[in-house]
């Protein structure tokens, strides 16, 4: 007598560790740059070379990998700043198949931001973008490292120090169906309620160091090269939420230090038009507690300073009379902004 006999198939799905991105996460990555490390500090110039390095990492599993990359200085104020610790710098991965199947495994280039001035205002930082990154998925994600430099032609090894790792460009458009777009536009022109949201969180944070006019740290994102341009903000570094010692608020907007706020919206006939971006941030409120107190890498002390100067702004834009006398004064419609800043042109 023939038995039937039943087959139980077991099948067990492939697990790629890749779909755990680098940006999903937000624990701190311990990273190690390896190479001629003084070499790549010290190049300062206009069109800086690539260096090579290798990139080394523990993934969440456990795994260590070391990858070969390539790194270059970037950008032009602190990259010439002298009293800078370190320059800003970028990542770039030459050799995909290196990084297949692993948190990296879906980059091509990443920016890494690195002390000018001790680490603790990278992390004040990197707390901007994260605040940011509540109000809208039209943000760069960002991710907080902790970096050691291994110049392993002169045997020398840095302590640790903490560094940001930002999200590029192009994934950050794709991510939200969008493509990248350079074009000279006013603020005006710009999608209306991304750019009062932007404007607002750089009210927040007491950020004057940006113009839609000249590109300066704000990236444009469209449908297509002919749609509407949304704003999206980046590096904050020049923020009084930072407070960083090098920061100094252009003399145009008459300000003692980089911790007094000035609005740099355009100019509004009814301010009534911010109701609902006020709406966007007082709804974030608790959120931005609970992203200060959830922060391990502050201490106390840095998170009730930062809580405070939070504090104030919310006690601004939800009392009408200080509302109106904040974001109204100056109003210069020819003006970048409210305030016109004649050397920001001459920066790009």
């Amino acid at each position: 007598m023939k038995k039937n006999v039943i087959i139980i198939l077991f099948f067990i799905p492939l697990v790629n560790w890749a779909q755990s991105g680098l940006f999903d996460s937000d624990s701190v990555l311990q990273i190690t740059l390896k190479g001629d490390i003084r070499s790549l500090m010290n190049d300062r110039d206009d069109i800086p070379k690539e260096h090579p390095l290798s990139l080394g990492f523990t993934n969440q599993q456990g795994q260590v990998f070391n990858i070969d990359i390539s790194s270059r200085t970037r950008g032009n104020f602190r990259r010439k700043l002298g009293g800078c610790t370190y320059p800003p710098i970028m990542l770039l991965f030459n050799d995909l198949s290196s990084i297949q199947n692993t948190l990296f495994s879906e980059q091509r280039k990443l920016k890494l931001v690195v002390p000018c001035s001790g680490d603790e205002y990278v992390v004040r930082e990197y707390m901007a973008y994260k605040i940011y990154n509540l109000l809208t998925p039209l943000s760069f994600k960002a991710r907080l490292v902790s970096v050691v430099l291994d110049d392993t032609k002169r045997n020398k090894r840095s302590a640790p120090f903490y560094g940001i790792l930002l999200e590029e460009e192009h994934q950050m458009a794709v991510r939200n169906n969008l493509v990248s777009v350079e074009r000279k536009i006013a603020p005006r022109q710009a999608e209306t309620s991304a750019f009062h949201r932007m404007a607002m969180f750089e009210y927040l944070i007491a950020n004057t160091d940006w113009s839609v006019e000249y590109l300066q740290n704000v990236k444009l994102m469209a449908k297509d090269s002919l749609a509407i341009s949304y704003t999206v903000p980046y590096d904050f570094d020049h923020a009084g939420l930072v407070s960083a010692p090098y920061a100094k608020p252009a003399e145009e907007l008459r300000l003692s230090s980089v911790r007094e706020r000035r609005y740099r919206g355009y100019c509004l006939a009814d301010l009534g038009q911010l109701d609902s971006t006020i709406a966007e941030f007082n709804r974030i409120r608790e959120k931005i507690i609970t992203l200060y107190e959830s922060a391990t890498y502050l201490d106390a002390s840095s998170k009730r300073s930062a809580l405070k100067f939070i504090d104030d702004f919310y006690a601004v834009i939800n009392d009408p009379s200080r509302r109106n006398r904040d974001f109204s004064y100056p109003c210069d419609k020819n003006g970048t902004g409210n305030v016109i800043i004649s050397g920001l042109k001459g920066e790009q």
